[in-house]
């Protein structure tokens, strides 16, 4: 494969994007009698961007070595962002300047395609329709490395009250081997309070030094599969910002939202409630040891945590339930101390109780004018009282009169996950599952530290749009917000346009409501957008699961399941099965089949270590806030030097997913009748580069793998055959 001759690395900014791309070959007059591999290896990439308001400086520092015991001549290019406006552009290699020129469009793409011609290797065809900068040629010793840099900068553009930065990662494309080491560091600046700072693609670090400036960074290593980085930030000075973001994919077809609000994030201005704490522990036999030691590390942390206005008991429970004090208690000192002096006193013996501790402590909770919140751990299943998952379930509904969320940590594999996500779907909260020898302090103090500080509970949405209404919003239960934290809110809408939005809840004690506009998009345009949709149908499908988990078979859900699993790429332990060869994309009734049986002897397993995964998988779709990569890291294989990958069977490409059938990357949406009418086109022809050219680049990604593909490019399908 002539792709290890090629290295890359590409950033952009929105609206469209930037690349540095690095080829190397070995000069001409060496001579060997077997093919010479000259595998330029990244081995890390350093990128830094500064942002003023909407004005973007980025320096991106690359090194690159040459593995090979020969010379290689390596050549820069530069392919200028499409409609942006770039000064600035300095380009340095090992610290010296290289000068350079641009070239139109049309000289461009006589490189592109030649350097893809004589490489077969079609990746740069995704640049079609860009200027490009492109340098003189530099030589790299045989073993040596070079470290490129680009320095430039941009006006970015707003859109929805959103200033959004982009950054594509997918060096698989271009790099023989994974990036060692990739980081991104993006020191936001602006004239007002930054108030939404989010990234749709990558769970990222976010330090905020003060009210106007945000420190954002992103960290990676061995990157050979990645989605692209993109981050979106806003300013707002009202006690809540809001922002929609909306998409719509055809003129016929449903819309997409998500709508982030974010609360003061100042701790002098924002108004921390004061909440009620009822912690309920389990202390039965299977936690002796190291567990029952690690319980009240856990809960002293916890107690120590706690403000002086709030209130708080302990409930421990084995076969009998036992608590701290009759009544809650103030946090003050003296209270703190004796809870953490009983807690010091808690012996494991006896069974599980767990319907008697959660009537125990429920009943204590009576003030419904403060936040009430139940950390409940436990290691088992019940085995004294009730024990019927689905009583437990609703006596503790039935004894929540104060609307209390209850938080749920699993410990162990022996729990029984679906009734502790029973518990916490029917008091609004969450489950949390810590694995054998894992320290349950870590996650439940990680956890606390993110409620620590609620600032609005009852928390509502009320969208009215112009022409029609919102549907299938998640989450589908609104949690409170608290101080540092962001609700993501994703829904569907039939008909866009102007919207009024009402968000409302209770603070400081008082009943509060904000109001916003916003436009929801009225038809299709370009996808930048597009992660909405796959945002959307990563919380549903963690829904559809839930409903099937909780509440038995449904062939219209399994059949729903079956199909967003399809169209983006989002795998699930009962869809796997679509990337078998053997799989037939077009027959839905027999994959929908395939998926019941699935789900059928996958779901009954409550316990044990496929039990709790199968949990914790549900609720990172329902709970997700980012829209990953279609198809997860392909495994290594055994026995392969190095730990080399397989090939994986799926992949994302743009807005697509294609499946490997037969040695053919077909696109998800392909029907059969499609596949049978398709135009045949042989790769690397005239009429292959026609075909991208005129398409541009957001189509011929599609046409970019080196590989047969069948493709849906606008209203034709196309099949893309290997040279003869």
């Amino acid at each position: 494969m002539f792709r290890r001759f090629l290295a890359f690395f590409a950033f952009s900014l929105l609206p469209a994007f930037a690349q540095i791309v690095i080829i190397g070959r070995p000069p001409i007059n060496i001579i060997r009698p077997w093919p010479i591999r000259a595998d330029c290896r990244i081995e890390s990439v350093d990128v830094r961007a500064d942002i003023q308001d909407q004005a973007a400086k980025v320096r991106v520092s690359q090194v690159f070595r040459n593995p090979s015991s020969v010379p290689m001549e390596a050549q820069v290019l530069f392919p200028l962002p499409e409609g942006a406006a770039v000064s600035g552009l300095t380009l340095l290699v090992d610290g010296k300047e290289l000068t350079g020129k641009v070239m139109g469009r049309d000289e461009a793409r006589r490189i592109y395609e030649d350097i893809v011609r004589r490489r077969r290797d079609p990746a740069l065809l995704e640049y079609l329709g860009r200027d490009l900068f492109q340098t003189s040629v530099f030589p790299v010793s045989p073993g040596g490395q070079s470290t490129v840099q680009l320095q430039y900068s941009q006006l970015l553009k707003k859109d929805s009250g959103l200033v959004a930065f982009r950054l594509p990662l997918g060096t698989t494309k271009h790099s023989a081997q994974p990036v060692e080491h990739l980081t991104v560091s993006v020191n936001i600046a602006a004239p007002a309070q930054i108030r939404t700072v989010y990234s749709p693609t990558h769970d990222v670090d976010i330090k905020r030094p003060d009210a106007s400036r945000a420190a954002v960074k992103l960290s990676l290593k061995n990157v050979a599969r990645a989605d692209d980085f993109r981050l979106l930030y806003s300013t707002d000075s009202s006690p809540v910002g809001l922002n929609v973001i909306s998409y719509k994919p055809e003129d016929n077809e449903d819309g997409y939202f998500a709508l982030l609000a974010t609360p003061d994030t100042r701790a002098d201005h924002a108004v921390k409630l004061a909440k009620t704490v009822l912690f309920l522990c389990d202390r039965s036999g299977s936690m002796a040891g190291p567990k029952i030691a690690q319980v009240k590390s856990g809960l002293q942390y916890l107690l120590r945590q706690l403000d002086p206005a709030d209130t708080f008991n302990i409930v421990s429970y084995d076969s009998e339930v036992e608590a701290f004090r009759p009544e809650l208690q103030r946090a003050n000192a003296a209270s703190i101390d004796a809870a953490i002096a009983w807690v010091n006193g808690l012996e494991a013996g006896g069974g599980t109780n767990i319907d008697g501790a959660l009537h125990t402590g429920l009943r204590m909770l009576t003030d419904s004018s403060r936040p009430n919140y139940l950390f409940f751990m436990t290691d088992g299943e019940p085995t004294v009282g009730e024990r019927n998952e689905m009583q437990i379930a609703a006596n503790a509904a039935r004894e929540n009169k104060v609307n209390a969320r209850l938080f749920a940590f699993g410990v162990g594999f022996d729990v029984n996950a679906r009734l502790l996500d029973r518990l916490a779907r029917e008091l609004r909260g969450a489950s949390t599952y810590v694995k054998p020898n894992e320290n349950i302090e870590a996650p439940v103090s990680a956890f606390y530290s993110k409620i620590a500080a609620p600032i609005m509970t009852a928390v509502a949405v009320d969208i009215h749009l112009d022409g029609g209404s919102v549907a299938r919003a998640y989450p589908r239960q609104m949690p409170d917000l608290f101080r540092g934290d962001q609700l993501v809110l994703v829904g569907r809408y039939r008909q866009g346009g102007a919207a009024k939005i009402e968000l409302a809840g209770e603070a400081a004690g008082k009943q509060v409501t904000y109001s916003y506009t916003a436009n929801f998009a009225e038809g299709p345009a370009d996808d930048t957008n597009a992660f909405v949709a796959r945002l959307w149908a990563t919380r549903r499908i963690g829904e559809i699961i839930d409903d099937l988990d909780l509440h038995g078979r449904n062939q219209e859900l399994v059949d729903e399941l079956v199909s967003l699993s399809q169209k983006y790429g989002i795998l699930t332990p009962y869809t796997s099965f679509l990337t078998d060869d053997a799989v037939n994309l077009t027959s839905r009734a027999a994959n929908n089949m395939f998926a019941v049986d699935s789900v059928a002897t996958q779901m009954v397993t409550v316990t044990g270590q496929a039990g709790v995964e199968q949990r914790e998988l549900k609720a990172r779709f329902q709970n997700a806030t980012t829209a990953q990569a279609a198809a997860p890291p392909p495994p290594v294989m055994a026995g392969r030097p190095g730990g080399v990958a397989a090939q994986p069977k799926m992949q994302q490409v743009g807005q697509k997913v294609f499946f490997k059938k037969a040695q053919v990357w077909q696109d998800s949406s392909v029907t059969a009748e499609q596949a049978a009418h398709a135009i045949h086109i042989v790769q690397f022809s005239q009429q292959y580069f026609d075909l991208a050219a005129s398409h541009g680049g957001v189509m011929a990604q599609y046409l970019a793998l080196d590989e047969p593909v069948l493709v849906n490019l606008g209203s034709q399908t196309y099949q893309i055959d290997p040279e003869k």
